[in-house]
């Protein structure tokens, strides 16, 4: 499991044009990416480690 993680002020998801998710302010954008091997406990910790970042 590997995380982009980057910091945003305001961003939109869209999919076929359609902005299916978006924020204004600050934030962070994460592109995830996971595999069949990834575990529930692999992505709990990912989870923990992003929730405490400065």
């Amino acid at each position: 499991m590997r995380a982009v993680i980057q910091r945003a002020f305001g961003a939109s998801v869209s999919v076929d044009g359609e902005i299916i998710g978006s924020f204004d302010g600050s934030g962070l954008v994460i592109l995830l990416g996971v595999t069949h091997s990834d575990s529930t406990d692999t992505a709990t910790a990912l989870a923990q480690k992003i929730a405490h970042l400065r």
